[in-house]
């Protein structure tokens, strides 16, 4: 939290520089709702259902020409998915080891820092309403991750040994920005990710797979 008021407090707001019509620079504050889930390249290790997540933060636009802008930001994920495995495994928790048996579901709650970055594409302004795409990648770096196990009666267990440090993923979303007069609009959207680094790490008595994560993102958001 405290990195996103550091980037919120040093965006050059005040120094705004009209370019075409369009501002040198813009941001604006947005919140996520997120439905998420996992994915797996091996029947050893399957999917179980999706969880609600949550992603907010501050975006950053750079504009090279009146419809074109590169994007940034930084924001706070919270998003997960569950998984169980075919045969017997070992769960490795920070201060503890679990045995997990086939078919006993494991649900994870993860954390990270995410600093989208992408390119912008917006239309024309139609009445009020400005149509916007926005495609990327997201570099993100876990800061928690608790995994529950309730037929194991675990619950919140640290399990940052579990999951890898860094991941990326590439992300497209769609919208319209809606003025509401002078450079403030509302921003609604919708979005699909896709965390394509392994998200789990394989460690002894695992099975070798590819955990990837998809994100189904609804965006709500203003811009200045």
């Amino acid at each position: 939290m405290a990195a996103i008021a550091v980037l919120l407090a040093s965006l050059p707001a005040g120094k705004l520089l009209a370019q075409e019509g369009a501002q040198n620079i813009r941001f604006g504050i947005f919140a996520d709702p997120l439905i998420t889930w996992f994915s797996s390249d091996t029947k050893m290790t399957v999917n179980e259902g999706s969880r609600a997540g949550f992603n907010f933060g501050v975006a950053c636009n750079k504009y090279f020409s009146k419809n074109y802008s590169f994007s940034t930001g930084l924001s706070l994920m919270i998003s997960g998915g569950n998984l169980h495995h075919s045969d017997t495994i070992t769960m490795y928790f920070n201060n503890y080891t679990s045995i997990v048996n086939p078919g006993q579901v494991i649900n994870y709650k993860l954390q990270y820092i995410d600093i989208p970055l992408g390119l912008k594409f917006e239309s024309n302004q139609i009445g009020y309403v400005t149509f916007f795409t926005d495609a990327g990648f997201d570099p993100k770096i876990m800061i928690n991750s608790r995994v529950d196990i309730p037929s194991l009666s675990v619950s919140k267990g640290i399990a940052t040994r579990e999951v890898n440090f860094f991941t990326l993923s590439y992300h497209i979303t769609t919208g319209i920005e809606y003025s509401l007069g002078g450079n403030t609009a509302l921003l609604l959207g919708i979005g699909y990710e896709n965390n394509f680094i392994d998200i789990t790490r394989d460690r002894e008595k695992q099975p070798k797979d590819h955990i990837a994560q998809n994100i189904i993102r609804f965006r709500l958001g203003v811009n200045f």
